[in-house]
């Protein structure tokens, strides 16, 4: 029996995973505020990423490595303030799990009990499952990410699609099949070859999010700074802006520079 969104109060683990068994698409964006999570979760989205991906649009870092855990926990607080339907899952960020599992059941805790967030993500394969593992002795449920990972950008030295070559495929096969054997509800491949997404996504009894990774999948992921046009400078192949909100607001923000200039702003109709 398929899902009726519509009748759905909250999105849960448990829905998604319906989502995966009836055939309907998950619909997943980013978000980092309360005034753009309200928009988001109004529209009817399934799942709201706080992603560290803060680092890049909401702080102008490079990458995603700089944004501490306690930066995670106000932008995800701020998130669920804004939110009544979404499932809303929170990055771990860059130095918070990795080799160290105590201190990632510790990280997790933290964003369930300070932010009020549904569940966490963090990067990696058969290298973190120990913390993966850790974490879900919690009841925290955890949602995997392979591919492209970008904490590990350093370690790649580029952006390129991954597991092109079949040694790395079929490493991304078996860690997908250890995250999902170790309790993860759900997974994300970022910026792999289309075919080896649907592939794995088939092979995996839990609903698999794509971002660059083809239609083959359970659902879709975008950044929401990206999708919406107001970052015009990431221009990858996989992004379909349905916005152009970087021209938006420049000429709104203009108008308004020009109105007060000429004295036109504020009108007579405009004060008391």
């Amino acid at each position: 029996m398929s899902t009726n969104l519509k009748e759905v109060k909250r999105v849960t683990t448990h829905v998604l995973q319906e989502m995966k068994s009836s055939g309907t698409p998950i619909a997943m964006l980013t978000a980092y505020d309360f005034s753009l999570a309200r928009l988001v979760d109004a529209a009817g989205i399934d799942v709201i990423l706080v992603g560290d991906s803060a680092s890049n649009v909401m702080a102008g870092h490079e990458t995603t490595l700089p944004i501490t855990l306690d930066q995670m926990i106000y932008h995800a607080s701020s998130v669920v303030r804004g939110c009544q339907r979404a499932l809303i899952v929170v990055d771990l960020p860059f130095g918070t799990y990795q080799g160290n599992s105590k201190g990632a059941l510790n990280s997790a805790i933290r964003i369930m009990k300070e932010s009020g967030a549904h569940a966490v993500k963090l990067e990696g394969g058969r290298e973190v499952i120990g913390s993966i593992e850790r974490i879900l002795t919690a009841g925290i449920p955890v949602m995997g990410h392979l591919g492209l990972t970008p904490q590990s950008i350093y370690k790649f030295g580029t952006y390129v699609v991954r597991a092109k070559e079949e040694a790395e495929a079929q490493r991304l096969r078996e860690d997908a099949r250890l995250l999902e054997q170790a309790g993860c509800f759900a997974l994300v491949l970022e910026k792999i070859p289309a075919k080896l997404a649907e592939e794995v996504a088939r092979s995996v009894s839990i609903p698999v999010i794509g971002i660059g990774a083809g239609g083959g999948v359970d659902g879709q992921v975008l950044v929401l700074h990206d999708m919406l046009g107001i970052n015009t400078e990431f221009r990858p192949r996989f992004l379909r802006r349905y916005a152009d909100l970087h021209a938006v607001i420049t000429g709104a923000v203009s108008s308004y520079v020009a109105d007060v200039r000429s004295k036109d702003f504020p009108n007579a109709g405009e004060q008391y």
